[in-house]
């Protein structure tokens, strides 16, 4: 079994390399008509750098997996702004791309919690097919869409869970095909548990990435033992190993808030299981030190008698 590690958007080894500098709209207002566009060129060119310093640095630590961050481009949804984005920067989108590309690097996005399609008001809808494209035209840009992944959450349950996953499914219909074809869902730590999960996954074909972490906040009746080679299965029309998302609690009363890093102990049971299930997977690490957290844990589990390491990300089991 080999698996593949990656962290979250910020490189907190490389000295002020954000990706996720932002520019409110009540800051945006407040600038004077003729510097506004050239606030957010200078946000979005900022990101963009760092976001090839982080992918360099990458490169440099043999990192399988990043994902990149969601706040590349500042107010590019907001409904009073909504700018070009790609025109000004064709020439970085496409090199971040060619670098992700020439260092094999398998790239993901995770919108925000607002970004949902279970909601009974339409304009929350609106909102979530607004972000989609946003994600899907950066992914676009860097000429990676065929291989990135769009990652959402199925949302809140209103009140009546079985109405609401009605509604779920229904709009999802209003996603277009090229952007549905790389999205994937992910259980959560207080609503749709893992079974729950899959079985959206199951009824759409779309992939399942677990979060370990939500999974034992928010557990489901079935064994995950039972669960796993099903969620497996949901990505058996991709080109690539499933994904889980690692991350321990902060503590036994914030158990849903996520540490600075990842205890072995917490997630050694999954990967005993997974060793037993005998198959290739890769590890997204959603701890608050990032790429330090990402690093330790490799060291954690290398130490395991039977792991090999085979690169810096790369161990094999």
């Amino acid at each position: 079994m080999q698996i593949r590690f990656g962290y979250v958007a910020n490189a907190l080894a490389l000295w002020n390399a954000s990706p996720s500098k932002t520019l409110t709209f009540a800051r945006y207002q407040k600038l004077p008509e003729s510097e506004r566009k050239e606030k957010l060129l200078a946000v979005t060119a900022e990101n963009l750098h760092n976001t090839k310093r982080i992918l360099f640095y990458n490169a440099a630590h043999q990192v399988s997996l990043y994902r990149l961050s969601s706040s590349l481009v500042p107010l590019a949804t907001h409904p009073e702004v909504m700018w070009d984005f790609i025109t000004p920067f064709q020439k970085e989108w496409k090199e971040l791309g060619q670098l992700i590309k020439a260092f094999d690097i398998r790239v993901s996005f995770h919108p925000n919690q607002f970004t949902l399609f279970t909601s009974p008001r339409d304009e929350v809808t609106e909102n979530a097919l607004k972000d989609m494209d946003y994600h899907y035209r950066m992914l676009e840009a860097m000429d990676v869409a065929d291989q990135g992944i769009i990652n959402i959450h199925i949302g809140g349950t209103y009140g009546d869970k079985e109405t609401t996953l009605v509604r779920f499914h229904e709009n999802l219909t209003r996603i277009p095909d090229k952007i549905k074809k790389i999205m994937t869902l992910e259980n959560d730590d207080k609503t749709y548990n893992a079974e729950e999960t899959l079985l959206a996954c199951e009824k759409q074909g779309i992939p399942m990435i677990l979060d370990y972490h939500h999974h034992l906040a928010n557990p489901c009746e079935e064994e995950l033992s039972l669960l796993w080679p099903r969620i497996y299965d949901t990505w058996s029309q991709k080109a690539t190993v499933p994904k889980v998302h690692f991350s321990s609690p902060k503590s036994e009363k914030t158990f849903r808030s996520h540490a600075d890093n990842v205890s072995l102990d917490f997630v050694r049971p999954f990967l005993t299981m997974a060793k037993e299930y005998g198959k290739d997977f890769d590890i997204m690490i959603e701890a608050k030190n990032k790429d330090l957290a990402m690093l330790k844990l490799i060291e954690d589990v290398a130490g395991i008698r039977g792991v090999k390491r085979l690169t810096g990300s790369v161990l094999k089991w």
